[in-house]
């Protein structure tokens, strides 16, 4: 294993060397819970905030090569980072790679997205502007008819219950937290358009199709969810 540090104890990112395009974290294997519930070609875009090792980046230009990924990194020492030591694919017409704020970012862009996935923290495990209402906000203005957000709410000191209520906030109901990881990472998704609903056995369905496809195992996270919100997702 090879483990991404920005010069603390914190692990930003990981990669097993045998298999370096698996989401061996199980925090970004959560992340991924959308894919259950859009389709199979879902989605045909992606905006990624916070590169870290790039285990996300890697995994999705390896299983929706079709779709048309964005990663937005504050740190250019991230990117270097993540091209020499974790195998990240050079940039192309799928992958783009921007060094910038993503809060200011993504107030300058005019496009919607499919999938946003939101992992930025810095070296202590703060996500900055990256967790407030008007980031949320702006977050459910980029997405797409189909689209959902994936966000790490992790918070080391004083729980997420603020950050959930600030998620909520932006996207009301249609937002869902998972009962947090072995490793502790809360993961919260939130969608727009139209409405979602599916009975656990479907989604165990579903998940088993992705593991044969990609390696994914999201039971853990299908076994969390179905303790706290019974055998109907409703989103």
């Amino acid at each position: 294993m090879r483990y991404l540090h920005f010069g603390s104890e914190y692990v930003q990112g990981a990669m097993r060397i045998a298999r370096p395009f698996a989401l061996e974290l199980e925090y970004t294997r959560d992340l991924m819970l959308p894919l259950l519930l859009r389709g199979d070609s879902w989605p045909a875009s992606v905006l990624q905030v916070g590169l870290g090792s790039g285990s996300v980046t890697k995994f999705l230009s390896r299983h929706r090569p079709e779709a048309r990924i964005t990663v937005v990194e504050l740190v250019a020492e991230v990117v270097a980072a993540a091209r020499q030591f974790f195998r990240l694919p050079e940039e192309s017409g799928h992958l783009r790679i921007e060094i910038a704020d993503a809060h200011d970012w993504l107030v300058g862009r005019r496009r919607t997205f499919d999938f946003i996935v939101l992992d930025g923290f810095d070296d202590r495990g703060n996500a900055g502007m990256l967790d407030t209402v008007p980031f949320y906000l702006n977050c459910l203005e980029h997405l797409s008819r189909s689209g959902m957000v994936s966000v790490n709410l992790l918070t080391r000191r004083r729980g997420v219950a603020a950050s959930v209520e600030r998620l909520r906030a932006a996207f009301g109901e249609r937002a869902l937290v998972l009962p947090p990881s072995e490793a502790g990472n809360t993961v919260a998704i939130a969608a727009a358009g139209a409405s979602i609903e599916a009975t656990m056995p479907q989604l165990r369905d579903s998940a088993r199709r992705l593991r044969a496809e990609t390696g994914l195992d999201l039971s853990s996270a299908l076994a969390r969810l179905a303790t706290a919100r019974g055998e109907t997702l409703r989103l």
